[in-house]
C-alpha cells in the first residue's frame, strides 16, 4: 500500500504540473551551447512560453508527454516515496532517542530516488523527446519524430537495444540524488520542527503543506543545474550506435553549458522549475502524507 499510495500521489500532482514540465523542458533546451544574445529567444519567460506554445502548437501541446509522465511518476515516486515510507515506519530515520536524523533521512531519500529513477529512465527520456517536439518556428533542441510513448520505446529498443533505452540514465542520477535527498530530508525535518513547535494542531494537513512548501524551495535551488544537464543529455541526437553526439556525460554537459552559456545557462528555466517543482513537491508530498494518514486511520 505504501508503494501504491506514493505512486497515486505523484500522478495526482503530475496532472496539474505537466504543462509546466513542457515549458521547463523547452526553456532548458533554448539556446543550447550558444552564447547569450546569439540566438532567437522563442520563450522569454514562463508566461510568454505558455502563451507561445498555446498559440503556435495549440493548447493540447501544453500536456505533451502526459502519458509517459504519469507512468514515470507512478513508477519512480511509487518506489521512491514507498521505500522512504517503509524506512520511516520501521524507525530507521530516527535515532535511539526518537529524534529525527537528517543524515539518515537524506541517505534514505537518495537511495530510494536512485532506484526509482534508474528503473524509470527510458520513460523519462521519451517524455523529454515528446515534450521538446514543436512546430518549426518555435522548435528548440534536437527534434525527435516520435508519435507516442510505445512507438518511441519500440523504435529506440529496436535500433539501439537496452543500452539505447537507458541512454542518459547514469547522467540523470545526480539530479535525482540531490533532488530526492533534499526534498525528503527537508520535508521530514520541517514537519518534525512544526509539530514540535505546535504551530498547527496535531495531525493537521497544514503541517504537511507548510513542510512541503519549504521542501519545494530547497529542491529548486539545489537541483536546477543538474536538471538542465539531464534534459540535454536525454534529448541530444545520437549516432547509429545510439551514442550521444553532443555530450559524453553529466560532467561534460555541465562544463560545456557553463563555458558557452555562462553560469546563468546552468539555471535556464529556473522560473519554470520553481513553478513546476514547487507545486509538484507540495502536491505530491501533501497527497502522500494525507493518503498514508487516511490509510493508517481506517485500517486500525
Amino acid at each position: 500500500m505504501d508503494f501504491l499510495m506514493s505512486g497515486l500521489a505523484a500522478c495526482g500532482a503530475c496532472v496539474f504540473t505537466n504543462p509546466l514540465e513542457v515549458v521547463k523542458t523547452r526553456m532548458q533546451l533554448q539556446g543550447e551551447l550558444q552564447a547569450p544574445g546569439t540566438y532567437q529567444r522563442h520563450y522569454r519567460n514562463v508566461f510568454h512560453a505558455f502563451f507561445t506554445i498555446g498559440k503556435v502548437d495549440g493548447l493540447a501541446a501544453l500536456q505533451k508527454g502526459l502519458g509517459p509522465a504519469l507512468v514515470y511518476q507512478f513508477l519512480m515516486n511509487g518506489i521512491r516515496l514507498g521505500t522512504y515510507g517503509l524506512a520511516d515506519s520501521s524507525g530507521y530515520l530516527h535515532t535511539a532517542e526518537g529524534i529525527h536524523s537528517p543524515v539518515r533521512s537524506a541517505a534514505a531519500g537518495a537511495l530510494a530516488g536512485v532506484t526509482g529513477a534508474y528503473l524509470g529512465s527510458p520513460i523519462y527520456m521519451v517524455k523529454t523527446h515528446l515534450q521538446a517536439q514543436a512546430a518549426s518556428e518555435i522548435a528548440v533542441g534536437h527534434q525527435y519524430k516520435h508519435k507516442g510513448m510505445f512507438q518511441a520505446l519500440t523504435e529506440i529498443g529496436q535500433k539501439h537495444g537496452l543500452v539505447g533505452l537507458w541512454r542518459g540514465a547514469l547522467g540523470g542520477l545526480p539530479r535525482v540524488v540531490i533532488g530526492s535527498s533534499t526534498q525528503l530530508c527537508t520535508f521530514s525535518s520541517t514537519k518534525d520542527l512544526l509539530s514540535h513547535w505546535e504551530i498547527f494542531p496535531p495531525q493537521s494537513w497544514k503541517v504537511a503543506l507548510a513542510a512541503a512548501m519549504v521542501s519545494g524551495i530547497a529542491v529548486v535551488l539545489s537541483m536546477t543545474p543538474f536538471d538542465v544537464a539531464s534534459t540535454r543529455l536525454y534529448n541530444q541526437p545520437t549516432d547509429v550506435q545510439g551514442k550521444g553526439l553532443m555530450y559524453r556525460g553529466i560532467l561534460d554537459a555541465l562544463l560545456q553549458t557553463a563555458r558557452k552559456e555562462g553560469i546563468f545557462g546552468m539555471y535556464k528555466g529556473i522560473g519554470a522549475s520553481y513553478f513546476r517543482l514547487g507545486p509538484h513537491t507540495i502536491l505530491s508530498l501533501f497527497f502522500w502524507d494525507q493518503l498514508r494518514f487516511l490509510y493508517h486511520t481506517y485500517t486500525k
